[in-house]
């Protein structure tokens, strides 16, 4: 993962934030995460993703879409859609997924 924010992109884009906090049982999770992580580039609309976590075990992982045709292509895929089930029955102990469209971008980076 980057250490830094993915950049501001020309609006209106979509945002799919997903917050979680995990079980104690990971096994697998690393492998197929990875996976995820190479599966949404192939998404056309796809802009990137940030994540985070805190030492407590909250994780915030924020997927941005160039339009909604984009995050329903990523919503539906069948290899997405299996890792989700498995999130659901072994590695997640809660979750929210929030889905907005972003209108207003900017960033900054010290020269």
């Amino acid at each position: 993962m980057s250490e830094a924010p993915i950049e501001a992109f020309d609006p209106p884009y979509y945002a799919a934030i997903f917050t979680t906090v995990r079980t104690q049982e990971q096994s697998g999770y690393r492998e197929t995460n990875a996976r995820m992580e190479e599966l949404v580039k192939d998404i056309p609309g796809y802009l990137g993703m940030d994540h985070a976590q805190n030492p407590g075990g909250l994780g915030i992982t924020v997927g941005y879409f160039r339009d909604a045709e984009a995050l329903t292509r990523w919503r539906t895929d069948a290899e997405h859609q299996a890792a989700q089930r498995r999130g659901r029955a072994d590695w997640y102990q809660s979750y929210t997924l929030h889905i907005a469209k972003v209108e207003r971008s900017h960033g900054f980076t010290r020269p």
